[in-house]
């Protein structure tokens, strides 16, 4: 994953709005949003390399997601896969904030991460990047490839949209979300981070929705928490064809 833009409660209805793009090579296998045959209580798609997931909720009202820590210099091959800190928080019974003191005692293992989980109680952040477990208060956050709200232009744009979306009115329209989550908008080269790939890759990287010829947007996921606890999660997939990026199916379930 490397956007999640969500609102914690500031919405009359819903507790959590979360919408949020994963970013991944064309050719690594992945599977749909779905439950898990192994594990039937968690909703997620899969990432059939390493069986680990990007972002996911549970039966009993556990929701968890994960960016990593764009940082290639300090990246090491041998590190176990970050998607595996989703699923194991998802079939375990930890506390959000438990789980994550627990993830950060052995953080370092890992190559850079932003990690969110919560559950009915509360939703929390830890980053292997810096330091301590935070609890997230009401607000509007955003997160790619650096730490929690730092201001790249992808993320403040993308808060500002998410905001946009329940501006003056209640309902929360899940599709013209996914639609947000496509935007294309470019900024400047002189409002791009250095994170040490190079401009172009820079480049590449700035909007919301990514596409090159190897890398981009694979998947664009809606989560809706409302008050009472029900969960709706959508996922729109993206499938690389010679013509270009098509729309491939959109996928939608509800928890009660």
């Amino acid at each position: 994953m490397c956007l999640i833009l969500f609102s914690y409660n500031m919405h009359p209805d819903y507790r959590l709005i979360l919408a949020a793009n994963r970013d991944e090579f064309y050719d690594r296998p992945t599977a749909a949003l779905g439950y898990w045959t192994d594990h039937p209580n968690v909703l997620a798609g899969r990432d059939l390399k390493a069986n680990g997931t990007w972002l996911g909720v549970s039966r009993s009202g556990r929701i968890a997601a994960i960016t990593n820590y764009r940082d290639p210099a300090a990246l090491s091959p041998d590190a176990p896969s970050r998607g595996i800190l989703i699923r194991d928080y998802l079939v375990g019974n930890s506390s959000p904030q438990d789980y994550l003191e627990a993830v950060s005692k052995i953080g370092q293992r890992y190559n850079g991460f932003n990690l969110i989980a919560g559950d009915n109680d509360g939703l929390y952040y830890y980053s292997n990047r810096s330091s301590g477990v935070q609890q997230l208060m009401h607000g509007i956050y955003g997160i790619s490839n650096h730490l929690l709200d730092t201001a790249w232009p992808k993320v403040q744009r993308g808060k500002t949209l998410l905001q946009d979306q329940f501006n003056g009115h209640q309902k929360i329209a899940a599709d013209k979300i996914l639609d947000m989550l496509a935007d294309r908008w470019q900024p400047a080269d002189a409002k791009l981070p250095e994170t040490g790939v190079g401009l172009e890759w820079e480049r590449i990287l700035a909007p919301l929705f990514i596409i090159s010829p190897d890398y981009g947007t694979r998947s664009s996921s809606v989560v809706l928490i409302h008050q009472s606890g029900e969960i709706t999660f959508w996922e729109r997939t993206f499938v690389k064809t010679d013509n270009g990026i098509k729309i491939g199916k959109t996928h939608q379930y509800k928890l009660k």
